[in-house]
């Protein structure tokens, strides 16, 4: 695992010990930024939840100004920190150890807006429609800001939820991506 692009460029990242996360492939990480970016002019990212913490870093690596990382597993919160640190981004993040429904709640709390928003959650407790759903309603997606959903090949999200449109779904194998962004109604 490594920084695909950007300041970082090659740095290479530690993955989370055990077999508890999944980490993002290089492959799919840079299919991913080429739909979104594959540059930054600044903004915020959210990576609810984190893992190793490559998908904001590689946001970062890229030009975002800032990221704020969720996990709720220590080993998890433990290697972004770690992650960070070797790419000095330590100035331009804030982690938390916390389950994404609560620090949805926090966000809210501090209204917080993104302009991307990574959700790549364990496959076996999936439950994208709900989180994208909460994200749109509560407003926390900037205009022309996206949501990265990695799932499994096996979930079916649908075209919109709510505001947004899924703009694009590539499928890697057993791993899928659905990208949603707001619906511009013109």
């Amino acid at each position: 695992m490594r920084v695909v692009s950007g300041v970082c460029k090659g740095r290479p990242l530690k993955a989370v010990p055990g077999m508890s996360t999944r980490p993002t492939t290089d492959k799919v990480k840079e299919a991913i930024f080429n739909i979104v970016g594959p540059y930054f002019d600044g903004g915020v990212g959210l990576d609810l939840f984190g893992g190793s913490g490559g998908l904001g870093i590689e946001a970062l690596s890229r030009g975002l100004d800032k990221v704020i990382f969720v996990d709720k597993d220590q080993k998890a919160i433990q290697t972004i920190r770690s992650n960070v640190e070797a790419c000095k981004f330590t100035d331009n993040v804030e982690v938390y150890r916390n389950d994404a429904e609560r620090a949805l709640k926090a966000i809210l709390k501090r209204n917080l807006r993104f302009d991307l928003i990574f959700l790549d959650p364990p496959y076996k407790k999936q439950q994208l429609n709900e989180l994208i759903s909460k994200i749109e309603n509560n407003h926390l997606l900037n205009e022309d800001g996206y949501i990265i959903a990695e799932h499994s090949d096996e979930v079916d999200l649908p075209s919109s939820i709510g505001a947004l449109k899924r703009i694009k779904f590539e499928n890697y194998g057993v791993t899928s991506v659905s990208v949603f962004q707001s619906r511009n109604e013109d």
